[in-house]
């Protein structure tokens, strides 16, 4: 059965909500979109927030994402679909989301390090803390993504809600 939501996402403490969409700002300025777009899938996968999931595979199919790539990000390990730079960036997604189970190696950190400057790095660190605190948040309300209250974030590089 699935539970009622507790509460909805906008009754956040306004302020701290507003620096949450801040950092959404930030990030996207910051960040290959695209590869944004996997690190919130995948990470909303590994957390199991079907708020997070519905609404980024909304958003990276109006982005030109494919919906075989979507489909097989669970399997990118095994998949041909998936550049050695996208590779390095789930990895990485995978051991900071996990990180109590696998720490943040170095071999995973030094594997992003012929795809990115440092100063992308810490903006890819940024991205993974930004959407597991978004899961974190969006499974602990029981949030339900409403199709229609978000369209708009899609439709531009523009700061996300969750």
């Amino acid at each position: 059965m699935v539970e009622e939501p507790r509460f909805e996402l906008k009754d956040l403490p306004p302020e701290a909500y507003r620096h949450l969409l801040q950092t959404e700002g930030l990030i996207t300025q910051h960040l290959d979109l695209a590869l944004y777009h996997l690190i919130k899938l995948r990470a909303s996968q590994i957390n199991g927030c079907a708020f997070c999931l519905a609404m980024h595979t909304d958003e990276a199919l109006k982005h030109g994402e494919t919906p075989e790539r979507i489909i097989s990000l669970d399997a990118w390990e095994e998949s041909p679909l998936y550049s050695d730079k996208e590779r390095a960036v789930l990895a990485w997604t995978e051991e900071l989301t996990l990180i109590a189970d696998s720490g943040a190696s170095k071999a995973t950190f030094d594997g992003l390090k012929p795809h990115f400057t440092d100063d992308e790095i810490k903006w890819l660190i940024l991205a993974v803390v930004q959407i597991n605190s978004w899961n974190r948040i969006a499974i602990s309300t029981r949030a339900r993504y409403d199709r229609a209250v978000f369209a708009h974030s899609a439709s531009a590089k523009a700061p996300e809600p969750v």
